[in-house]
């Protein structure tokens, strides 16, 4: 059966009130054509295991989700009648990007050919289809709609950027940002320009870290391109409170975030973003100022809540020393560090987030779980942020050692979560903090 075009709107009310279906594989053929095999159930796989997705584990797909083709993976379904994994050599695997807010609880099942080369950096999420409609191996974890852009014309954001640029003409960083909104369509960019939610504030041309997936720079053998183009500059104080300002008086609650997709690790401008922050609290700037980092330098955290940080969300893929450095792969620092930082972060009075790239299989194991736990408690985070890891699940796997204890699912972990950490807010997104 072919899979007709997909809006993801006007979803029959009967269709929906309907028992929740088991979706059949969803495969493409050689010409980029979709379709779906109702003989074949879908399956996704939790780390190195291919199961059948419970019920709990897949929702309809959202209207922002994008999907993929993947060549030379084969896509495996399930055939019930005979019980056994079926895989369709003639066919290419096809898989769901989620939209910001959800994450995934599985991603998708192939059988990839000898040789193959790497999948760019996105998150692979397990795609089926039924009553009339794609289904997805995720779930929301947040409902904030900062980074839905569905119903908003791109004349707006274009507009935006406009105004940006002429109000600032001689500001690089206005310049860079424009760029990022325009050709990377990147959701932090656009918000500033339509003038809302969260301002972005690349600084870091450096990084400290050679992240297997860092988004902003690739070394030429790995085989797949950066998503995003790293900063090329060092802003000036002045370029970034110009922004931090000009945002502020269009968006009632701002926040503003250092450490951004296009550039290093922000803790190694320290001294520039503290003299960027202490100006615009001296000019009165409200809101709540956060930084996206990797924890690396816990002697940054006092200065930088002195200077006017209210937040800092710490990024990792795992509690795990020996998980956490075969990802980070660091350098001049280790995973005590990150631990320290926390710790000062609490000590000098910030809110203080976690970034977990969560991959289905691995952090929802139970010596996953945990040492998150652990983290958690030992440490004082007010916050998780559940992010999806983009990268090849592949080449990911491969860097990892073998996790021995069975995945417990996503909504498992998180419903876990929340009653062994009842403090712990749970969502995608760096949370308004108050006026500041």
């Amino acid at each position: 059966m072919w899979v007709d075009g997909w809006t993801g709107r006007n979803l029959d009310a009967s269709m929906a009130s309907k028992k929740k279906p088991r979706p059949s594989l969803v495969y493409a053929d050689k010409d980029g054509s979709i379709f779906d095999e109702p003989g074949l159930s879908m399956l996704c796989r939790r780390g190195r295991e291919l199961v059948l997705p419970r019920p709990e584990e897949f929702i309809p797909l959202p209207e922002e989700c994008d999907i993929f083709l993947l060549p030379e993976r084969s896509p495996l379904g399930f055939d019930p009648d005979s019980g056994s994994t079926v895989c369709l050599d003639d066919a290419y695997a096809v898989a769901a990007f989620a939209c910001p807010g959800y994450t995934l609880t599985g991603t998708t099942a192939y059988q990839k050919q000898e040789a193959a080369s790497p999948l760019p950096l996105f998150a692979y999420g397990a795609l089926g289809y039924a009553q009339g409609r794609f289904w997805i191996c995720a779930k929301q974890v947040d409902a904030d709609p900062r980074q839905r852009f569905l119903d908003i014309p791109q004349e707006r954001i274009d507009q935006g950027i406009k105004r940006w640029l002429s109000a600032y003409p001689d500001n690089r960083l206005v310049r860079h940002l424009s760029h990022c909104a325009l050709s990377s369509c990147c959701p932090a960019a656009r918000n500033l320009a339509l003038g809302r939610y969260e301002a972005p504030l690349p600084t870091s041309q450096g990084c400290n870290a050679d992240c297997l997936g860092c988004i902003s720079q690739q070394p030429e053998q790995s085989g797949f391109p950066a998503t995003q183009d790293r900063i090329a500059f060092r802003p000036t104080a002045e370029e970034i409170c110009q922004i931090m300002l000009g945002h502020a008086k269009q968006e009632a609650k701002p926040i503003f975030s250092f450490g951004q997709g296009c550039e290093g690790e922000p803790l190694l401008e320290t001294e520039l973003i503290a003299r960027s922050m202490a100006s615009f609290r001296r000019q009165g700037g409200p809101g709540t100022i956060n930084i996206n980092t990797n924890g690396s330098l816990p002697e940054s955290m006092a200065p930088l809540a002195a200077a006017g940080l209210d937040s800092v969300r710490i990024s990792l893929n795992s509690a795990r020393p020996e998980i956490y450095e075969a990802y980070y792969r660091p350098r001049g620092y280790t995973f005590s560090h990150v631990r320290e930082a926390i710790h000062e972060a609490k000590r000098a009075g910030l809110f203080v987030s976690l970034n977990l790239l969560f991959f289905p299989g691995l952090n929802d194991s139970e010596e996953e779980y945990q040492a998150l736990t652990e983290l958690i408690r030992e440490d004082g985070v007010d916050f998780m942020q559940l992010r999806n890891l983009n990268l090849d699940p592949d080449l990911y796997l491969e860097c990892l050692p073998e996790v021995l204890s069975p995945s417990m699912g996503l909504p498992h972990f998180k419903k876990r979560l929340s009653q062994d950490c009842p403090g712990l807010g749970i969502g995608y997104f760096n949370p308004y903090l108050g006026p500041g």
